[in-house]
């Protein structure tokens, strides 16, 4: 039982590190034109 006093704050820390990350990432536009760089690949305009 005592496992909890450090699982639950851990957890906590855990989860609000990933939610930092995920606010970071929304921010820095990280997730913007995703279809555009696939197509990009397929359609080499190099060639």
């Amino acid at each position: 039982m005592d496992i909890l006093y450090l699982l639950v704050p851990l957890s906590v820390i855990l989860v609000f590190a990933i939610g930092v990350i995920f606010w970071w990432a929304l921010n820095h536009r990280q997730f913007e034109e995703l279809d555009e760089v696939g197509q990009s690949i397929i359609d080499d305009k190099d060639a």
